[in-house]
């Protein structure tokens, strides 16, 4: 079917952002002092969810919003870096010109989001949700439905991360995993969600 509201994560799902977090997550680990992530462990890394991730690094939870707030100011030093992955400008084009409402659930910061995305993409996204909690995006998700009007069978939130997935099912609606992300496809597919995602055109061919 094709979807009235798409609804998209940013970091590792619009944004190839997981090569600038592995140059600089050991450096943040000095600062904030848990466990490093060993260059021959990125795969292992790769296979958990973010609650499992912050249990493996030895994180605790009271540390997780400062170390977060960390690496934003980090990635704004090093946006101009950043870049949406090759395919999205279009993909999103081709929605926006379909009629179909687009947006964005991240808990990255809205000027981070913005400068990588930029005025063009920007444009056409309607719905921002931005610096929500590691594990909040369940409320943020209901005020997108909300504000658009849809019904929940008529929406389809998509991510790269097992969380996103779960975010997804516990509002009880669609969920698409990319696997260009964060998480890899085993960790994805064991969250079962309603569509995995191999590359941007697959990504058309099966919403369109």
């Amino acid at each position: 079917m094709t979807y009235k509201l798409i609804i998209f994560d940013f970091d590792g799902t619009l944004a190839d952002t997981y090569p600038w977090f592995l140059n600089v997550i050991n450096e943040v680990a000095d600062q904030y002092q848990f466990k490093k992530i060993e260059q021959e462990n990125d795969d292992a890394i790769r296979g958990l969810s973010a609650s499992q991730v912050l249990k493996h690094l030895g994180i605790p939870l009271w540390k997780v919003p400062m170390i977060s707030k960390h690496m934003q100011s980090l990635m704004a030093n090093d946006i101009d870096n950043i870049n949406v992955f090759d395919g999205v400008n279009d993909m999103l084009r081709t929605f926006s010109e379909l009629g179909i409402e687009l947006g964005v659930v991240s808990s990255n910061n809205n000027q981070n989001i913005s400068r990588v995305l930029g005025m063009e993409n920007i444009a056409m996204i309607k719905h921002f949700q931005c610096g929500v909690s590691l594990f909040g995006k369940e409320s943020k998700l209901k005020k997108i439905i909300r504000s658009s009007g849809c019904s929940l069978d008529e929406v389809i939130f998509i991510g790269d991360e097992v969380r996103d997935v779960e975010s997804a099912k516990k509002i009880k609606i669609n969920a698409g995993a990319v696997v260009w992300g964060y998480n890899n496809r085993d960790a994805l597919e064991a969250s079962s969600p309603d569509f995995v995602f191999e590359s941007i055109d697959d990504l058309h061919q099966k919403l369109l």
